[in-house]
């Protein structure tokens, strides 16, 4: 188990330095810092100023390797729209789109696979029909109109919930519901598929013949052997919530990464879309990392692969 966590771990460390690279590159090949500093209408002469003022006359592979070298010790470097480091402002929003990426993420799983059970349980009745409908809707509904209708429901006409904000758990309520909605449907078809072809095996009749029946067989014996892919797919969705919360963050005014990253492209604050941008894709890096420890534990088999 120790050898196979280290060759996972070589991979994502391999994984981040590349992904480290090509975010540096693209941002600053796509795009001139300085006249992002100095604005549209900035004069030649201030423009070139600022390139020496923050060092962007050097060349391209010096500049990189002062900023990871400066991400191995936590210096992101200087926001150039709010003026403050960009560590600062990544470590006051991390925590609000954490708690509102895990709030979705328990939406999901309360939904999902209740219904993708119900329905391998219970395959072509109107219980498998309904499951499926309703994965088919929350496919078909975008994160933005779900969010305004829940606003318009549940904080307008019917004023249970806060509107918008994030002082308090209950006005990620909302938010979370809606981040969460968009996963239920691959969450639910794949427990679903998962349970028929775990129901129909061997050792599910064995068990049933020395006498598991209903909750009990499904709880020791189908679930733990069904949950393999989908403690994946679970991974990966978290990470797509913690980096995809963009739309559902900017609807609700909840102030995290989401949020930051749509200000600092709005605001061409580079420094910031790039640490964004590099922390966004290592959460899908380390979430996955974390999927292949957990199904490695579930099953030896793959730690032998």
């Amino acid at each position: 188990m120790t050898r196979y966590i280290l060759q996972r771990l070589g991979i994502a460390l391999a994984v981040a330095v590349a992904l480290s690279f090509v975010t540096f590159m693209l941002l600053n090949f796509a795009t001139d810092p300085a006249y992002a500093i100095a604005g549209e209408d900035a004069e030649q002469e201030v423009i070139e100023q600022i390139r020496e003022t923050y060092g962007l006359d050097r060349p391209v592979m010096v500049r990189y390797a002062d900023w990871a070298s400066g991400m191995l010790t936590g210096d992101f470097g200087e926001s150039y729209y709010w003026n403050k480091p960009v560590a600062a402002l990544v470590a006051d929003r991390a925590p609000v789109t954490l708690l509102l990426s895990v709030m979705g993420l328990a939406v999901t799983i309360l939904i999902a696979l209740p219904l993708g059970i119900l329905a391998a349980l219970n395959p072509n009745t109107w219980i498998d029909r309904m499951a499926l409908g309703v994965a088919v809707s929350a496919q078909a509904v975008p994160n933005f109109w779900l969010g305004l209708i829940m606003i318009i429901l549940f904080a307008v006409t019917f004023p249970i919930f806060p509107v918008s904000g994030d002082d308090s758990l209950a006005h990620f309520v909302l938010p979370a519901f809606v981040l969460g909605a968009s996963s239920v449907p691959a969450v639910m078809r794949l427990t679903r598929t998962g349970m028929i072809e775990v129901m129909e095996s061997d050792f599910i009749r064995t068990a049933r013949a020395k006498g598991f029946r209903g909750g009990d067989l499904v709880r020791r014996h189908a679930l733990r052997n069904a949950m393999l892919p989908v403690i994946s797919v679970l991974a990966v969705q978290l990470g797509h919530k913690f980096s995809g919360s963009v739309i559902t963050e900017t609807i609700f005014a909840i102030n995290g990464l989401g949020r930051l990253a749509l200000e600092s492209i709005l605001g061409s604050d580079i420094p910031t879309v790039q640490i964004l941008i590099f922390v966004f894709a290592m959460v899908f890096v380390l979430m996955n990392l974390l999927a292949d420890i957990l199904n490695a534990a579930l099953d030896p088999r793959l730690r032998l692969g």
